[in-house]
């Protein structure tokens, strides 16, 4: 699994935290959930200022170089530990790029659930199965852009790495799962993906204003 998705992670989680902390007094506490290598979390706590930042991964060498940025690390296997927060201590967390990572998506959800502070915010960010390109690939027979048939190799789908993906998620089916685990306010909205070839940017960056067949999903979800 990669410990970085690159810059335009970095900056759309930046983001995305800038616009829910608005009306929050600080210093708000935020928990990176799966920061990898802290590039994003250590961007996001750049543009904003006057908070905590907390990054959880599983990779020791992630949290060797997320430490080296000045953040606050702490190693869990978020598939197999509760998240270690006391209830209703945190108000934000971040998934970015991390539940489509996961055996249990229940459970995971659950605890994120558990350790916000009612009226707390969850940013979540995931591939998008059923992305525009994805409808053509599956017409054709080609394996889905983010899906895996392998943990050992990459078969019958463009691209060389991967990236260690157990679930896909729709629009449709994120949004019945966070309901269905105790969130309301659910907006989600799209965002492209870094490796589309350069010619078909452009209408990777068109399909953003319609996030059923966006690239990528961009949630933000609010504890009642």
């Amino acid at each position: 699994m990669p410990l970085s998705s690159g810059l335009d992670r970095a900056r759309r989680q930046a983001q995305l935290l800038t616009e829910v902390l608005a009306g929050v007094p600080g210093p708000a506490c935020i928990v990176d959930v799966g920061c990898g290598d802290g590039a994003a979390t250590s961007t996001a706590a750049r543009a904003n200022p006057g908070h905590r930042f907390v990054g959880l991964d599983w990779s020791a060498d992630g949290l060797r170089q997320a430490g080296r940025l000045g953040l606050t690390v702490l190693r869990t296997d978020l598939g197999q530990q509760a998240l270690p927060f006391a209830a209703a201590a945190v108000d934000v967390v971040i998934m970015s790029e991390v539940i489509e990572h996961l055996v249990d998506t229940d459970s995971a959800l659950d605890e994120a659930h558990r350790v916000l502070k009612p009226g707390g915010w969850l940013l979540l960010s995931t591939p998008n199965l059923a992305a525009w390109y994805n409808h053509g690939l599956l017409a054709v027979g080609v394996q889905p852009i983010f899906s895996e048939v392998s943990l050992r190799g990459v078969y019958g789908r463009p691209g060389k790495q991967v990236a260690g993906h157990l679930h896909m998620f729709t629009k449709r089916a994120l949004v019945e799962l966070l309901a269905a685990r105790g969130f309301g306010d659910i907006s989600v909205t799209g965002a492209r993906y870094h490796d589309v070839p350069r010619p078909l940017r452009p209408l990777d960056r068109a399909f953003c204003a319609w996030p059923a067949a966006a690239s990528i999903l961009l949630v933000r979800a609010r504890r009642a």
